[in-house]
């Protein structure tokens, strides 16, 4: 067991890599900090977060505070003499926690800082059809995601990417980014670079800020490469979806899986042969539905779909 006192915060399954990654390399985590149980679900039954499972499962001692300044909690924090916090995927820390040990508090970020800082790095990134993105680490500072650069590592988008299949792949470049990090930071050989001398102007940088339900509507205005950006920069989660009319009532279908076919058509129109494929095709492209799901229906590909769906019974509702 090394001597490096570390806590570790972090909530999602995003973070369990990275601290899965601190454990298995003899790194003695002496705290790990996590969002607190909740109810969830439709049986409204309380969940643990991800971290807090994994912590539990490999003796880790656990805080879970409401507030973050609660002096109760602060007490707790000192009493465990980190020399080193890590962050990752957690809440904005206010001064007090981030300043407290003496190795400093970093954390790390889904993309290239200084472009995308803000919730959603993962899901901004492929809907602006980037075809690239990465991980960060950066010293917590008061302004969020805006302090000194430690290392970066580039992670390539592929052309049918999902915010899914980039989560993974960023999980893991992250979790190796942050052991090199705390290695480098134990033994004192860090350099850190200003965000400010990585752009000119502020209006050079892409912003991430936290995408809501209402957001994933579809706009079929839209050129059918920006909509196909969208629904896979929104799968699994949130999830693009559209409002249509099944025989004459407003619904809505969640699009998960769609493919890009470089086909033209006048106007928005529906097309499909009922059996194997719905296209949706634009001035400026087609869209080919594989994966969706009709509202209060299980998710299902488009075969299974159409098994117990007349698509001629739908119309597309469009803005």
């Amino acid at each position: 067991m090394k001597d490096l006192r570390i806590v570790f915060m972090g909530t999602p399954d995003f973070a369990v890599k990275t601290l899965d990654t601190l454990v298995k390399n003899n790194y003695r985590v002496v705290g790990v900090i996590t969002a607190p149980d909740k109810p969830a679900g439709r049986g409204q039954k309380i969940h643990q977060s991800a971290v807090k499972k994994y912590a539990v499962e490999n003796n880790l001692t656990v805080l879970q505070p409401e507030k973050l300044k609660d002096e109760k909690f602060l007490n707790e924090l000192k009493a465990l003499k980190a020399d080193l916090q890590v962050v990752v995927a957690f809440r904005m820390l206010p001064e007090v926690v981030w300043n407290m040990p003496p190795k400093g508090t970093f954390n790390l970020h889904a993309s290239l800082l200084p472009q995308y800082r803000g919730a959603a790095p993962i899901n901004w990134a492929i809907i602006n059809g980037e075809k690239e993105t990465g991980v960060t680490t950066f010293f917590i500072e008061k302004e969020i995601d805006t302090g000194n650069i430690i290392f970066q590592e580039k992670v390539a988008i592929t052309t049918d990417e999902t915010a899914g299949t980039l989560h993974d792949k960023l999980m893991n470049a992250g979790a190796e980014l942050v052991l090199k990090t705390v290695q480098e930071i134990e033994k004192g050989t860090v350099n850190t670079v200003k965000q400010e001398q990585l752009f000119n102007d502020e209006n050079q940088l892409k912003a991430a800020p936290k995408i809501f339900k209402e957001d994933g509507e579809v706009d079929w205005s839209q050129s059918a490469k920006d909509i196909y950006n969208k629904i896979r920069g929104l799968s699994p989660y949130p999830c693009a979806w559209t409002k249509i009319y099944k025989e004459g009532e407003e619904t809505t279908i969640k699009l998960y899986d769609v493919s890009f076919i470089d086909k033209l058509s006048d106007n928005l129109t529906i097309d499909s042969d009922n059996k194997s494929f719905i296209h949706i095709s634009l001035p400026t492209g087609t869209i080919a539905i594989d994966e969706l799901q009709l509202a209060g229906k299980k998710r299902m590909d488009v075969k299974s779909f159409l098994a117990g769906n007349d698509i001629n019974s739908f119309k597309l509702s469009h803005k």
